[in-house]
């Protein structure tokens, strides 16, 4: 059975944490998100932001239960973080939870053909980053011996005020002097080709998307981590490439905003939710 989606759906949630990974002796985990009801929910990966060096599974938990609460299967994941593991660890994390929560879907009473993803700050590099590469040997090196075939496309991609431009980005945190951001997003790429090479928007600009999954991008036009050009460029340059992208600018909101409750977060959340039904709708019609 197709799943359905209302983004006015009100369920229940059961939060509950798995294993999603297991790496020698080390247990990585995630937060599952499941409304209870009769389903199959579509479902959605979360990868949170925190320069790729900090943050946890439970950063963004205001919208992860949110979006569960509307009726959609959240997966919420721990990942490895620089500087100990520098890129692109964290993109093949994502990659292998991609194709764990699409191998695992009925345990979880969703539907694997629907799953979208979700990235706030860094995190938004990552995700949009492992869906445009689906197939990239680096991203798919964690085998998943259960599902061999299952592949990391994404249905979609909401965007929480990406680092969409890791290499603009720096260069912009070295001009402003906000040494904090320059120096971990050093010690997460180690060079500045790197930041290059692992750029969705030089990515696209170079015609090495590999799927071009609709994005949604939130955005405060106060936030002082992302000036307003990358997302604007960003924009400009995916619908050139033939991707659908929808910029929703929040006025005078800064980094972050919706991780904390306020009129403007609800209005953020609603459009995650309206965003999120258009697109399942459309891959159910394109069946």
């Amino acid at each position: 059975m197709a799943p359905r989606y209302a983004p006015t759906g009100e369920y229940q949630v059961q939060a509950r944490d798995v294993v999603y990974r297991r790496d020698g002796d080390r247990d990585w985990l995630a937060t599952l998100y499941q409304p209870q009801g009769t389903g199959p929910f579509p479902a959605l990966l979360d990868v949170h932001g925190g320069v790729w060096s900090g943050g946890s599974r439970a950063s963004d938990a205001l919208i992860d239960q949110s979006l569960a609460a509307s009726g959609i299967v959240v997966l919420a994941i721990d990942f490895r973080l620089a500087p100990q593991h520098p890129y692109p660890a964290q993109v093949a994390d994502v990659h292998y939870a991609t194709r764990w929560l699409k191998a695992h879907a009925r345990d979880f009473n969703a539907d694997a053909a629907t799953v979208g993803g979700l990235g706030a700050s860094s995190g938004g590099h990552t995700v949009l980053l492992s869906a445009l590469r689906p197939h990239d040997s680096r991203y798919a090196a964690l085998p998943l011996p259960e599902a061999a075939a299952v592949d990391a496309r994404l249905t979609y991609v909401v965007a929480c005020w990406p680092v969409i431009d890791s290499y603009a980005r720096y260069l912009y945190a070295r001009r402003a002097g906000i040494e904090r951001l320059a120096n971990l997003t050093e010690g997460y790429f180690l060079t500045e080709a790197a930041m290059r090479e692992g750029n969705p928007q030089e990515l696209v600009e170079r015609g090495e998307a590999q799927a071009l999954p609709s994005v949604l991008i939130i955005q405060g036009t106060a936030d002082a981590n992302i000036p307003l050009e990358i997302p604007n460029r960003f924009a400009e340059t995916y619908r050139a490439a033939g991707g659908h992208v929808e910029l929703e600018l929040f006025p005078d909101m800064p980094h972050g905003f919706a991780n904390h409750p306020g009129p403007e977060s609800e209005r953020a959340l609603a459009l995650m939710k309206s965003f999120v039904a258009r697109q399942l709708a459309a891959t159910a019609a394109a069946v």
